[in-house]
């Protein structure tokens, strides 16, 4: 048996789904999990939702507790960050100064918050990707604090606009476009989501933050550790009173640390269709982006139930190659009991979701970048839609808002595939009839 680990870094749920997933297809090795947060593996979603709420505390969002966690045998390593990575002789260097030869490395890492220049010197601007951020914020908005500035109109903002106002406060939301979530969903169903923001009592401006105003009376806040906000700056003059800010304007992937020139860190971590970066190297989860085998493109989806399917694809494919490896070495030896096995592709039907007041939105396939969007809405007053998107005359991704789940299992069904544009109506239509 080799003495050499696999390293699996990132302690998320992608990084937890590879872990579980090797010790479940027969890896008996040393497996070293490294997470650069102090906490247990924990689910993201719910932070700017019931966790921002308030209807959940941290512990409800632990994928697995200390015990749950016992049989794996891991070599856990919180707190600890990576910081290097050579491909070659596949050896990982932590922030400590260690290095680690790995047998196999799977990365994910996913991403990091985007922020704007100065923010972070001035009190009362969060971002919200960690457990940390989102108790920090939750903190803000059970004080004193009452007007809240969402900067970014997508699904971060909009949901943390809903529990905001949920909570009595007094919400902006500032995006560079006037349609929120238009990127993710289209225009008429953005359209429908603003109207409710609206309803709710969302001040919805449209702009570009040209930078805050704060209680060193315009002073630098590069140069003021102790400056509170006051108002965000709008390119175009406008000046929005603030006691709390959150900056929802997207998201880098964590490839920073991979400067191994032997790997593409162009948005995200290039991958083949199998998850794997280079020869015993894979990657999985937010920061992965991998050639589809359906869509014949590289993606990169930054979804939940993506993290979980990539982490288990990787994985299985990681302990294929060592096999293979192995018997090529040694055929008498196998390596370390993983079942012989072939890689497998990883093809995904993408699914996401997002709760907003009384709306649950749900999507299968592709909606970002769609040239063609058709949109039925059901009932504007319940906000209930439902649209199929499409590209170079397929269909390539269908959302559902307020309907039944019936109705909307089945549509990933139809969606499993690009199919024509005129035979995924046909067959959207007689899967909602149905249900």
């Amino acid at each position: 048996m080799t003495a050499r680990p696999i390293a699996v870094v990132g302690a998320s749920a992608a990084g937890l789904a590879a872990a579980e997933a090797l010790r479940r297809f027969g890896w008996r090795g040393p497996l070293t999990l490294i997470g650069d947060e102090p906490h247990l593996p924990y689910d993201r979603p719910p932070l700017s939702k019931q966790l921002l709420h308030g209807a959940w505390e941290p512990e409800r969002l632990l994928l697995r507790t200390e015990e749950q966690l016992d049989p794996l045998d891991l070599d856990l390593r919180l707190g600890t960050r990576a910081t290097g990575l050579d491909v070659a002789t596949r050896t990982l260097t932590l922030d400590g100064g260690e290095r680690l030869g790995c047998a196999g490395v799977i990365i994910a890492t996913g991403v990091a918050a985007r922020t704007l220049p100065g923010a972070d010197r001035i009190a009362g601007v969060h971002t919200l990707r960690t457990l940390d951020d989102a108790l920090a914020l939750r903190g803000r908005l059970a004080g004193t604090a009452r007007r809240l500035v969402i900067v970014g109109n997508g699904v971060l903002g909009c949901e943390a606009a809903a529990v905001a106002r949920e909570l009595g406060h007094e919400v902006t939301l500032v995006g560079i476009g006037a349609i929120p979530m238009a990127e993710a969903v289209g225009t008429e169903v953005g359209e429908l989501l603003a109207e409710e923001h609206r309803a709710r009592g969302v001040q919805l401006i449209t702009g570009a933050v040209d930078g805050f105003g704060t209680t060193a009376d315009g002073a630098d806040p590069a140069g003021t550790d102790d400056a509170q906000i006051t108002d965000v700056r709008l390119a175009d003059g406008t000046r929005l009173p603030a006691d709390l800010v959150l900056l929802a304007i997207g998201s880098r992937p964590a490839v920073e640390w991979l400067a191994d020139p032997a790997l593409d860190t162009t948005d995200g971590l290039r991958c083949d269709a199998y998850c794997a970066a280079a020869p015993g190297i894979y990657a999985a989860g937010d920061v992965a982006r991998w050639d589809h085998p359906v869509h014949g493109r590289p993606l990169r989806f930054e979804h939940r139930m993506n993290a979980t399917e990539q982490g288990m694809a990787a994985a299985r494919n990681l302990l294929a190659e060592l096999t293979a490896e192995a018997c090529a070495s040694a055929p008498a030896a196998p390596a370390d009991g993983t079942p012989g096995q072939e890689r497998r592709a990883f093809a995904p039907v993408p699914y996401f979701w997002s709760d907003q007041y009384d709306i649950k939105i749900q999507a299968y396939g592709l909606t970002a970048g769609a040239d063609r969007v058709e949109t039925t809405v059901l009932d504007r007053t319940a906000r209930r839609a439902l649209a199929l998107y499409g590209r170079g005359g397929s269909a390539v991704g269908v959302l559902a808002a307020g309907l039944p789940p019936r109705q909307v299992r089945a549509l990933r069904a139809v969606i499993a595939a690009p199919l024509p544009w005129e035979e995924a109506r046909e067959r959207i239509r007689a899967a909602t009839a149905a249900g």
